[in-house]
C-alpha cells in the first residue's frame, strides 16, 4: 500500500526553501539525499479498460533503474493519496507499447493480462521530472520527501509539475499527516488533489 501526501509548490524559490529547510535537515537520514531525473510513460488500451477499472500502468526511468509500476484501488482525501502498488524492475528503454506480461508473476498482473488479452498496451502520455528526495526520521516514522519539478507531455500540450510528496516509508500515518500539515503551514502549500496520471489524462481529453 502506497500512502502519501501531495502538495502543490508555487515556485522554484519555495521548492529551494523546502529542500534546504533546517528543521528537515536535522531529521535527514545519512546519505539519503538524491537528485534524479524521472521520466517515462503511462499506458492504457484504446477503450480505456485500465482507467475504467481504476488501474494505472507506468514505466519510467528512475535514476539508473527502469521500473514498471501498477497502481490500483486509489483513494484521495485532501492531500492524502492511498493506493495499492506493484513495482517490477526491468531492462531496456521506455517502450511505445507496454507488455502486461511484465507483471505475470503477480495476481494483479494476471488480471491485467486477462483484461487486455495479453496484447501490448499503447502509450498515453509522457512525464519528465527532476526529483530531489530525502528520507527523514520523525522519531516515530520514516518519511521520504520528494520535490518534483517538470512537465507532463501530451498530444494536447504540456502540464507543468511543481509539487512535494511525502511518502510513508515506515511507521504510522498520523506522523505522516502531522509532518505534512507542518510543512504545508510553514510554506503555505495547498493540497494537490490530483495525481500526475489524473492531470495528464485531463489534459489529453480536453477539447
Amino acid at each position: 500500500m502506497e500512502v502519501e501526501l501531495k502538495y502543490a509548490v508555487p515556485d522554484e524559490e519555495t521548492a529551494q526553501r523546502i529542500w534546504y529547510d533546517d528543521e528537515l535537515g536535522n531529521m535527514i537520514e545519512d546519505d539519503s539525499c538524491r537528485v534524479d531525473r524521472y521520466y517515462g510513460s503511462y499506458y492504457d488500451t484504446p477503450d480505456h479498460i485500465l482507467t475504467d477499472n481504476d488501474i494505472t500502468f507506468r514505466i519510467r526511468h528512475e535514476g539508473e533503474r527502469t521500473v514498471a509500476c501498477l497502481k490500483w484501488h486509489g483513494s484521495r482525501h485532501g492531500a492524502l493519496h492511498k493506493r495499492e502498488e506493484l513495482n517490477v524492475t526491468i531492462e531496456g528503454d521506455i517502450p511505445e507499447r507496454a507488455d502486461p506480461e511484465i507483471f505475470r508473476e503477480s495476481e494483479k498482473g494476471k488480471e491485467i493480462i486477462g483484461m487486455t488479452g495479453g496484447e501490448k498496451i499503447p502509450e498515453l502520455f509522457e512525464v519528465d521530472v527532476l526529483r530531489k528526495s530525502m528520507r527523514v526520521d520523525t522519531g516515530s516514522s520514516i518519511i521520504e520527501i520528494s520535490i518534483d519539478r517538470g512537465k507532463i507531455h501530451t498530444n494536447n500540450g504540456d502540464v507543468p509539475i511543481s509539487e512535494v510528496e511525502l511518502e510513508l516509508f515506515q511507521g504510522d500515518e498520523q506522523s505522516l499527516t502531522e509532518t505534512g500539515e507542518w510543512l504545508a503551514g510553514k510554506y503555505d502549500l495547498v493540497a494537490e488533489k490530483k495525481s500526475k496520471f489524473a492531470r495528464g489524462l485531463e489534459k489529453l481529453n480536453c477539447e
